[in-house]
């Protein structure tokens, strides 16, 4: 199973995005794995994806989402729990990719597909872009 972040979301889909070509490259690599992201990981993408294309492509990549991923929820636990990572980072670390690593922690994985560079911080985790 890996954990896949709203960067990569955002760069499948933006055309623009200086990471859009690298993530095609990516998609055939993770096609035939498990998984999973976060309710807030899915959010960003779908704000974000809403405001680049409009709310029918953030309902796209919703439902696909949906369909093709496990979801993680935050409940009041996983909350406090990754504010503990926020912490510790003192911020560096959005509060959102606290939440990322508190769920691969809890399900022991060890790889994310991101574009973002502060998971490097994080020991233990190998980020795939």
């Amino acid at each position: 199973m890996i954990f896949i972040d709203s960067s990569f979301f955002i760069a499948v889909i933006n055309r623009k995005d200086q990471w859009h070509e690298k993530a095609g490259e990516i998609l055939p690599i993770i096609e035939n794995e498990e998984k999973i992201t976060s309710d807030l990981t899915l959010s960003e993408s779908v704000t974000l994806v809403g405001n680049l294309f409009g709310g029918k492509t953030g309902l796209k990549l919703f439902n696909y989402i949906l369909d093709n991923y496990e979801v993680r929820y935050v409940d009041k636990d996983l909350t406090f729990d990754a504010m503990d990572i926020f912490l510790k980072y003192d911020g560096t670390l959005s509060f959102a990719d606290s939440v990322s690593v508190k769920v691969m922690k809890d399900l022991k994985l060890e790889r994310i597909v991101s574009f973002d560079s502060d998971f490097d911080k994080v020991e233990g985790i190998i980020r795939i872009h």
